[in-house]
């Protein structure tokens, strides 16, 4: 057990709770996305748009930061965000896979936060955009989310779990995944480390309220207060 206070007005309220350790926490309230110095987009070819939380808050994506690494960009967050270069399409059977380092795991945030590989993107940076992206968190689960305008949910609203999915060793340490999103005949799944962890019919993810068709404009997704490296953003064909 432990002692947990909040502040509920002007009081302090504490009480015992039962201890859960980072991996097993069940996932957070909503927590404000902070301003990154010397933030904005300086991947060329590269855009982004920040979500509408934000966007009513006043964050723009000079907020969070996406710039080059090496051979790959580095992401940090600020906002939760979505990075695309218009260029990077994918129609037909495709899939879309990148590695994601985080070299410090919750190096911006208390409690884990995902990212992970866009596709379907349409009308993005507009206000009726659609896409679908699947983002792995360093606990050893994952979600499966989408816009189409408005925010909708695959596999249910809490994240899964899947022994496939990397755990960092503990706070502020590596962590590392290969995210996967394929669409195959009719179709579509998310591999992480080599493994499916979930799957859907094409007819589940384009449908009104979500995607506009598996054919679009493919990129990445970070959440809030996460920083990360992307290498190997690629398209294989089969």
């Amino acid at each position: 057990m432990r002692v947990a206070c909040r502040l509920v007005g002007s009081v302090v309220l504490c009480g015992l709770v039962a201890g859960v350790s980072w991996a097993q926490a069940p996932a957070a309230p909503e927590d404000t996305g902070r301003s990154i110095a010397g933030g904005g987009i300086t991947v060329p070819g590269w855009e982004g748009k920040v979500d509408d939380g934000a966007a009513k808050a006043g964050q723009t994506v000079k907020d969070a930061k996406l710039a080059p690494e090496g051979k790959g960009m580095r992401v940090t967050t600020g906002p939760a965000v979505t990075y695309w270069n218009p260029k990077n399409v994918a129609k037909g059977d495709y899939t879309v896979s990148a590695t994601f380092n985080e070299p410090k795991f919750m190096n911006l945030n208390d409690h884990p936060h995902p990212y992970g590989i866009v596709i379907g993107g349409n009308d993005l940076g507009t206000d009726q955009q659609s896409l679908l992206y699947c983002a792995a968190y360093g606990n050893g689960t994952f979600i499966v989310r989408g816009f189409g305008p408005a925010a909708f949910q695959m596999g249910g609203r809490r994240p899964g779990a899947n022994d496939a999915i990397h755990k960092a060793a503990g706070v502020g340490q590596p962590v590392e995944q290969v995210i996967a999103m394929s669409v195959k005949g009719d179709q579509v799944s998310c591999s992480i480390n080599g493994t499916v962890v979930a799957t859907y019919g094409k007819a589940d993810v384009v449908a009104a309220g979500k995607l506009k068709s598996t054919d679009g404009v493919y990129g990445i997704r970070f959440a809030h207060n996460t920083d990360a490296v992307v290498t190997d953003l690629k398209i294989t064909k089969p």
